[in-house]
């Protein structure tokens, strides 16, 4: 049975030519990028190349590209690392944010020695910030911190970051975007967007997992998390992860020249699906909003998300349930709470994150399978209540 993925917002199929890019620096490139002979020259050229490769995709210099080992790390390392170089103030996020920022921003509120006081920015029914209501807040509690993510992970919807990051500016604080979700889908510029940070990652733009950046204005101030021999100008020490991050920059170059292709093409995908599941009386998360074209975030009444994903994938579509953020901590989707769903109707949340390899025959196929296993599972419900 081929299974058919339809889960690229969770990770990616690395392209052929990334992988053929990343190959020679596992054996025959494999020096280390801070030796001083052939063999680590050789490796630090590559990593200088990744990083205009990135810098590009986003439209900043490449000093302004700090690798890590992933979007969480680099998210951790704009909340803590920040917090850590200024006093303690009152850090704002949205509440619909990763639990790789939620988490961190958590634990800085708690320790008492910190003093720092967090703040959850209120989403609309659509799952948009609100504006107006953000405005208010940081009027009365003056940010030093603010991070908000450029499109969500699971409902895909996309944020007003820049006016977001006008208010936080004005009040002194530094500014920061998760932007994983949208790099790739959406054009992307890191000057358009005001902020002082923003993360990106490999792994979701088919480029290799163990790779990710944090991209910084050259005023923002960080201590490091990773103290050591001071590579990434200090920021994050450690041998760098040499085939990872020329596979992400590569990753990088092709995204940027793809993303108006990409876009267009799961974009009439999911509207084909959004149709066809509207019909069988399913609400799509979001709809009314802008969101990144290739997410469709839905739940069919009385069915449940997790019991759907399972039978889904037994006949050969790989696709996520609700709390779609985290594998280890199941539940009701923190996301849809904060967007006031019903919880009953919560609890039904499935998400489908289209890609550059499915075809409308494949979204046919799925909405025909979606379509069997929910009369099979209403029959069965129907026979038991008898």
């Amino acid at each position: 049975m081929t299974l058919n993925y339809f889960d690229h917002n969770a990770t990616t199929r690395i392209d052929d030519a990334v992988l053929e890019a990343m190959l020679p620096y596992f054996q025959q490139e494999f020096g280390n990028a801070s030796s001083r002979h052939t063999y680590g020259i050789t490796a630090r050229r590559a990593i200088d190349k990744a990083r205009k490769q990135v810098a590009a995709a986003v439209g900043v210099q490449p000093a302004q590209v700090i690798f890590t080992s992933g979007g969480s790390e680099a998210n951790n390392l704009f909340i803590r690392g920040a917090a850590d170089s200024m006093k303690p103030a009152n850090i704002f996020i949205s509440a619909i944010e990763h639990p790789c920022v939620l988490k961190p921003t958590q634990e800085l509120a708690r320790r008492s020695c910190d003093r720092w006081t967090m703040h959850r920015l209120a989403v609309n029914q659509l799952g948009q910030v609100d504006v107006d209501a953000a405005d208010k807040a940081m009027g009365e509690h003056k940010p030093g911190l603010v991070s908000v993510m450029l499109a969500n992970n699971e409902t895909g919807v996309i944020q007003d970051v820049a006016a977001i990051a006008d208010m936080a500016r004005s009040q002194g604080a530094y500014i920061h975007t998760d932007a994983i979700q949208g790099l790739g889908k959406i054009a992307l510029d890191f000057t358009s967007l005001k902020v002082h940070a923003m993360t990106l990652s490999a792994h979701k733009i088919y480029g290799p997992k163990g790779a990710a950046a944090l991209i910084v204005d050259k005023r923002l101030l960080l201590k490091p998390l990773i103290y050591g021999g001071g590579h990434e100008n200090g920021l994050r020490s450690g041998t760098e992860n040499v085939p990872a991050i020329v596979g992400f920059g590569v990753a990088c170059e092709l995204a940027k020249s793809r993303t108006t292709e990409t876009a267009q093409h799961v974009f009439q995908l999911r509207e084909r699906l959004e149709q066809g599941l509207t019909d069988m009386g399913a609400s799509i998360f979001g709809a009314g909003a802008a969101r990144i074209p290739n997410t469709c975030y839905f739940a069919l009444p009385d069915i449940e998300g997790d019991t759907l994903v399972v039978k889904l994938d037994k006949v050969g579509f790989a696709v996520a349930s609700g709390a779609a953020c985290s594998s280890v901590n199941p539940g009701q989707s923190h996301v849809l709470e904060a967007m006031q769903v019903d919880p009953m109707l919560a609890r039904c949340a499935v998400r489908v994150s289209l890609g550059r390899s499915n075809t409308m025959a494949q979204v046919n196929s799925f909405l025909q399978a979606i379509k069997t296993i929910v009369e099979e599972l209403r029959r069965m419900s129907s026979i038991s209540i008898q």
